[in-house]
């Protein structure tokens, strides 16, 4: 059964405006259109960071990174140089990120917050990339892996309870985009791998004077015995129809 997101009434009364006359629920209807009229995951996770960034009080930056168990990260979105570069690999070849002191808390809770990082003397990446305040929001999580959208500032003490709760419904339209894009992405990639492999099939059909059965046994032997995808096979005898199939391909 579909998931579904039910958000009470009475969690949108005590929001604040935004200034000007601008009501949350507009800026947040805004950012649903714009995240959902992206094409790839990717795309909405780039739109996802430049929003935070409009939509989140005081937000000056914001990234989107994942984490595994065990602690390797991996940063898919962000906003500027600045984060950018606490993205680049490190020596040895690790990935790099802006280490949140408290990232591990959002296996089990959805938001951690940092009021200012220099509050123990500071020393951290935080503090030294001039960013006090951080806001971390969970995306999505299983057993494996944890996305998370961090938003940062460079004073301390920037995001309060309504940076929090906005924060949190800003997330929850991210996640219904991401999962809403994830999906047709998924379902093109499907449609495109269906066109190939019928492809594939008729130049078999028609060089080993097959029926269609038989050209769909024979791609799926070959792909088989050399240890290929069927896709990646398809493509190679799409690619090049007029030489001989790849080893073995043409083996009936």
């Amino acid at each position: 059964m579909p998931k579904r997101f039910v958000v009470a009434a009475s969690e949108f009364t005590d929001l604040p405006r935004f200034p000007v006359g601008f009501e949350l629920a507009d800026a947040l209807t805004a950012a649903a259109r714009d995240l959902h009229g992206t094409d790839t995951p990717g795309d909405t996770l780039n739109t996802a960071v430049e929003l935070a960034v409009r939509l989140l009080p005081d937000a000056e930056h914001a990234g989107i990174s994942e984490i595994q168990r065990g602690g390797r990260l991996r940063t898919l979105a962000w906003t500027d140089e600045t984060i950018r570069f606490a993205a680049e690999p490190r020596q040895g070849g690790q990935g790099g990120h802006i280490p949140h002191p408290d990232w591990e808390r959002l296996w089990t809770t959805p938001v951690v917050r940092t009021d200012d990082s220099e509050a123990d003397g500071g020393g951290n990446a935080l503090s030294g990339l001039g960013l006090r305040s951080a806001l971390s929001l969970r995306l999505r999580a299983d057993r494996r892996r944890l996305t998370v959208l961090t938003a940062y500032a460079r004073k301390p003490q920037a995001f309060d309870e309504d940076a929090t709760r906005i924060g949190r419904l800003f997330t929850a339209h991210v996640s219904l985009a991401l999962d809403s894009a994830t999906v047709r992405e998924q379902l093109t990639e499907a449609m495109r791998t269906r066109d190939l492999i019928g492809q594939a099939t008729g130049i078999l059909m028609e060089r080993l004077d097959i029926d269609a059965a038989g050209a769909f046994e024979s791609l799926v032997k070959a792909s088989q015995r050399e240890n290929v995808k069927l896709r990646d096979l398809a493509r190679r005898i799409v690619d090049a129809p007029s030489a001989p199939g790849g080893r073995g391909v043409t083996e009936r």
